[in-house]
């Protein structure tokens, strides 16, 4: 029987399922794998290895009688700690719930569990979840398996360092401003960020638990190695909040084309506004082309219609007056005094994050009406193109920085010293519209990095940003583990 290590969740499941493979042989690789590789990584930070045994008992005598729990049947799987998980500690990276055991697991968490899945660890997140770096006071800081001297991305990073490791074979990422976006390409795994609203966001922390608001712009899905186990893995994540009346099912729209001479592509590899390594770039332009010369029609200079500057300030103030709801008064209280003691057009980093924590309901909605009107220019430039490809963020994955004020962070761009705020510009640029991204790994930069993309849509249409994952999947270029990881 073949070793489990990377291969496919739902694989493993059937073959649990139909006792070709065994549950408990299975977990006890995967915690092998533990102890061979999470001492240096620090992705894996809370476990349940004790009830994870014994339900993988219980799967393979289930399978021994026939019965099946479903797709995931005795598959282990690790969680992102932001996500509720019943009987598990769950802090979001927050020191105040480092000893926060739920009563009750978040309902995406219950998607996997329902389907079969057993849960043996939590993965590593920043302080809030608020980071693109994981790292906090309560865990420490996790590496990424390319390079241990570089960050692993976040706020998903511990999960996307699991997968790439072979720690564990599928995870559950959440994304507001690239959270699962980001660390898929720093570390080279697949990722979905979902359209807004298609899986439910209760349980996950922040915000505070027991909250029971969905924010209005954080999405849940899932993070794998593999876009196949991706689309699966959507498919059991989509699922109406609990606290809504009734019951509703969606439709989602499949595909429109059929083949790849039917595939209309466009590619924004790179902006003036959100300058990108030229080797991310480069990659990116490398994908569209190979997708050209496969049969697709592609167009490399074609743009949505709105200011790409606009659209981040745009989303910097929704996403921090969303994000505000839980800081504490005296920073809103700093922030309006900021703001009312500043320029009225000033929208420099850091002010334009003051101004997003002080907002008031009459500005959120002048902000709101902006982000419909670039929804709606979404909406018409994909009237002509079923995809657009584009960067998941500037660089690849950079060295730890730490430094506690994070706007005097740096980055490096072809050489130019930058801001740290800017990983945000390409994330903001379609989460900010509610849209689809699916991240697929598309090669490695000349250090050794991996570089991945985002395939987006229009909003709804998470089937097709699937569908050309998959073609490139099976085509052009698939996930390739880090050295050392292999055995």
């Amino acid at each position: 029987m073949s070793i489990p290590l990377y291969k496919s969740a739902f694989q493993l499941g059937k073959e649990i399922s139909l006792g070709q493979r065994s549950s408990v042989e299975t977990l006890e690789f995967f915690i092998d794998r533990l102890n061979q590789h999470n001492e240096d990584l620090n992705a894996v930070v809370a476990f349940d290895l004790d009830r994870a045994r014994k339900k993988a008992l219980d799967a393979d005598k289930a399978a021994s009688t026939g019965k099946s729990w479903g797709a995931l049947h005795g598959v282990p799987v690790t969680l992102k700690d932001a996500f509720s998980t019943k009987g598990l500690v769950t802090t979001g990276g927050i020191p105040n719930l480092k000893a926060h055991v739920p009563e009750e697991s978040a309902d995406a968490v219950q998607c996997y569990e329902k389907a079969g899945a057993i849960i043996f660890g939590k993965t590593n997140v920043p302080y809030f979840c608020g980071d693109l770096q994981s790292y906090n006071e309560i865990y420490g800081t996790t590496k990424n398996p390319w390079r241990l001297d570089r960050t692993c991305g976040g706020s998903s990073g511990g999960a996307a360092a699991a997968l790439a490791a072979g720690i564990t074979p599928l995870e559950l990422g959440s994304d507001i401003g690239g959270s699962i976006r980001v660390p898929c390409h720093f570390n080279g795994i697949y990722g979905h960020k979902p359209s807004f609203g298609l899986v439910s966001y209760r349980g996950h922390v922040p915000p505070s638990p027991g909250v029971l608001t969905e924010p209005d712009l954080s999405v849940i899905g899932p993070m794998s190695t593999s876009a196949r186990d991706l689309e699966q893995a959507f498919d059991l994540l989509i699922s109406p909040n609990k606290q809504r009346n009734g019951d509703w099912s969606i439709q989602l729209q499949e595909p429109e084309f059929s083949s790849l001479k039917e595939l209309r592509v466009a590619v924004w590899s790179n902006d003036d506004f959100c300058p990108v390594d030229n080797e991310i770039s480069e990659a990116i332009l490398k994908a569209g082309e190979y997708l050209q010369s496969a049969g697709a029609t592609v167009n490399f200079k074609a743009r949505p219609s709105f200011d790409p500057e606009i659209n981040h300030i745009n989303f910097t103030l929704l996403m921090l007056a969303q994000q505000a709801a839980g800081m504490p008064e005296g920073l809103r209280r700093k922030a309006r005094k900021m703001v009312e003691s500043a320029e009225k057009d000033d929208m420099h980093e850091p002010l334009l994050q003051m101004r997003g924590i002080s907002i008031d309901y009459v500005e959120w909605m002048r902000q709101n009406e902006i982000r419909l009107q670039t929804k709606r220019s979404w909406s018409h430039f994909f009237e002509g193109f079923d995809v657009l490809l584009c960067p998941c963020t500037s660089v690849t994955a950079f060295p730890h920085d730490h430094e506690p004020d994070i706007h005097k962070r740096r980055i490096t761009v072809n050489q130019e010293t930058r801001r740290y705020s800017e990983l945000m510009r390409w994330p903001g640029l379609t989460i900010n519209a509610h849209l689809p991204s699916t991240v697929v790994p598309i090669g490695q930069s000349s250090d050794g990095m991996p570089i991945g993309m985002q395939i987006t849509s229009n909003f709804l249409s998470d089937r097709t940003t699937l569908s050309v994952a998959k073609l490139l999947e099976s085509m052009y270029y698939r996930f390739v583990a880090p050295d050392g990881y292999t055995a």
